[in-house]
């Protein structure tokens, strides 16, 4: 066995899929494909207004193709991770976004599915055949101490025949070691998820006794340490821990977006929010005055931008002409928000 590598966010590993190693670099693109899925997990984390027949790339919502397409190239994209929901209740769909994403992005976009089911050989064949690269089986909880004798060895071992890179991802909860033991002996990899708790799972999870592991954190007390335990009897084995999720993931995503859509004057943060200055104008007046104040001081072109509001620059410009302009406006602010179209505010300054 190998050791395990640990990270900083209390993440560790004796092995790393290929759709991990692209989902710590945040070139991974997430297309949920459908909220619907035949099962009731308790820690389920998917949101109830997803819970339905939605699809989504990342944050996007989708209405055709274009948006996954548009989705993928903002941050781009070097693989896909499709999930739900369950996926393959649209197996149609599925095998649609494989086929146009490996065809707009080429056989080397790497694409990976998260089903709950065990399909049957005609299924894998066809997910193969599209180009699928790696397959995550997620058995319920139910299912663990009889995993061997049920329905996914025989579709593992099919998604292998069929070149399939196989893995098992679990919640790293009680009951894991049947799991583990398992996933070896048919040469998958395991990856275990930090149990956490979210708006939608929480009763569930209070009900069978779970707790927080402290107030700062959405993770369970006990999640981290199962995993560990169970680390000399597993093979390829990756634990993601929820500060991974939170601290590396997300940031890595969002700095790949903000490269890409950063306007000259956005100054991108380490967190991969985008920083700049909003001026604020309710009439053409007011945005007149402040061009022309702009064009008198010689702002660049490239500095500045119009908006149905007002206007928008470097927020080091608008600092420096704040007092200029202040008499002609109506407010100004220093903004940071994530990198989207509309995308959330995380602070806004008055200046």
């Amino acid at each position: 066995m190998s050791e395990a590598k640990q990270s900083e966010t209390g993440s560790f590993h004796t092995f790393l899929p290929e759709g991990c190693k692209l989902c710590h670099i945040g070139a991974k693109m997430v297309l949920f494909v459908t909220g619907i899925c035949p099962r009731d997990c308790f820690y389920c984390p998917v949101s109830i207004e997803r819970r339905n027949e939605v699809v989504y790339a990342n944050e996007r919502p989708v209405s055709s193709d274009r948006d996954i397409i548009e989705e993928a190239r903002q941050m781009d994209a070097l693989g896909t991770g499709i999930t739900g929901g369950e996926p393959l209740l649209r197996r149609e769909n599925v095998l649609h976004y494989i086929e146009l994403l490996k065809s707009e992005f080429g056989k080397e976009h790497h694409v990976h599915l998260y089903t709950s089911m065990a399909p049957e050989k005609e299924t894998i064949e066809k997910l193969a055949q599209a180009g699928l690269d790696e397959i995550r089986f997620h058995p319920p909880v139910d299912m663990w101490g009889e995993i061997r004798e049920s329905k996914y060895s025989e579709s593992i071992t099919n998604s292998k025949e069929h070149g399939l890179d196989v893995g098992i991802e679990i919640p790293a909860i009680n009951g894991i070691e049947k799991v583990a033991e398992f996933a070896k002996e048919y040469d998958c990899f395991l990856n275990l998820n930090e149990l956490e708790f979210s708006d939608s799972n929480a009763e569930k999870m209070k009900s069978k006794g779970f707790v927080l592991e402290s107030d700062l954190s959405n993770a369970v007390e006990g999640s981290r340490e199962t995993a560990n335990r169970i680390v000399p009897i597993a093979g390829k084995m990756h634990f993601c821990s929820s500060t991974y999720k939170d601290a590396v993931q997300l940031r890595e995503r969002l700095i790949r977006i903000a490269r890409n859509v950063a306007r000259d004057f956005d100054e991108i943060t380490d967190d991969g929010t985008i920083v700049y200055g909003e001026i604020t104008c309710l009439n053409d007046s007011c945005r007149e005055n402040v061009i022309e104040c702009f064009m008198e001081e010689e702002v660049p072109e490239d500095m500045s931008e119009i908006t149905e509001s007002g206007l928008q620059t470097a927020w080091w410009i608008l600092e420096e002409l704040a007092d200029m302009i202040r008499e002609n406006t109506d407010e100004m602010f220093i903004v940071e928000r994530y990198p989207f179209e509309k995308g959330l505010i995380v602070e806004k300054i008055p200046v």
